[in-house]
């Protein structure tokens, strides 16, 4: 009985199959329209696709069109090739302005890009684009159903914008060894503080900013020679770190780095307590 049912099933599969290539070889796009719509709502969209590539170019201009070409863009979509799936839907909003389809495929336009941003380590520049697409359709469309989903990816992609800023500047600082690294790392993290003030990096971003700022003053030279003169360039440092330091204790008084940050402060006021003595 077993054995019987197996051959049924090999049997159902193997005429499914011959029938797929059957049609993909016909001539008829119809056939080929009805056949990739069954197989599309089977979610068999590999297959769906290989029928609708077929058929695209000979439906253009007939009412079919719309939606063959719909689902042609969300074929793509489903099989995750995301690069495709963005440019179709793309041609799909600009070919049918008046679809009933054009806000889903507006969004899934925008979600292609946003499935191609990469990890925050590497180049950014999908993760810009998809924002882009993303901001376009929810100021367009300000409000649709899709919106919530539309913000949550745009903050997810903020986020890696800022991560990668955020460890640009970070890497200055640990590999810091000269005045120019610590200056690089400073002006990184000034840079990220002005460029996302809401960032929830913020804290670690001023606390390694007033970090750098200190080993910078530490480490100078008490002097330097300009056009201008002689500058007291140590002690003009240390002031620099000193503002960062209340900068930071003003916005958090009960920080992570609070014990870090107080160690900092009063050896900063060690060293600035010298000047005065001098004077």
């Amino acid at each position: 009985m077993k054995k019987l049912f197996y051959i049924l099933i090999l049997f159902a599969v193997f005429s499914s199959c011959s029938e797929y290539q059957k049609i993909l070889k016909s001539e008829s796009i119809a056939d080929k329209f009805k056949k990739g719509e069954e197989l599309y709502n089977e979610g068999k969209f590999s297959k769906a696709n290989r029928l609708f590539a077929q058929i695209v170019p000979k439906y253009r201009g007939k009412p079919q069109a719309e939606k063959l070409m719909y689902l042609y863009s969300s074929s793509f979509y489903k099989m995750k090739d995301y690069y495709v799936s963005g440019y179709q839907f793309e041609r799909f909003v600009a070919s049918y302005p008046k679809s009933e389809k054009l806000e889903e495929a507006f969004f899934l336009s925008a979600k292609s890009y946003y499935m191609l941003s990469p990890v925050y380590s590497k180049d950014q520049n999908e993760t810009k684009e998809a924002i882009e697409k993303l901001q376009e359709f929810i100021n367009l469309y300000p409000e649709s159903e899709y919106l919530p989903e539309a913000n949550k990816l745009v903050k997810e992609l903020d986020y890696k914008l800022e991560r990668k800023a955020f460890e640009i500047a970070k890497q200055y600082n640990k590999i810091a060894v000269t005045s120019v690294d610590y200056n690089a790392s400073i002006k990184s993290f000034e840079n990220f503080v002005f460029d996302f003030p809401g960032s929830s990096l913020r804290e670690d971003a001023m606390f390694y900013r007033l970090d750098s700022a200190y080993k910078l003053a530490i480490n100078s030279f008490e002097t330097k020679r300009t056009l201008e003169g002689i500058i007291p360039l140590k002690k003009n440092r240390l002031e620099t770190a000193k503002e960062y330091y209340f900068s930071f204790k003003k916005g958090y008084t009960s920080s992570k780095y609070i014990e870090q940050v107080n160690t900092i402060g009063e050896s900063l006021d060690e060293e600035l307590a010298k000047y005065s003595t001098k004077s």
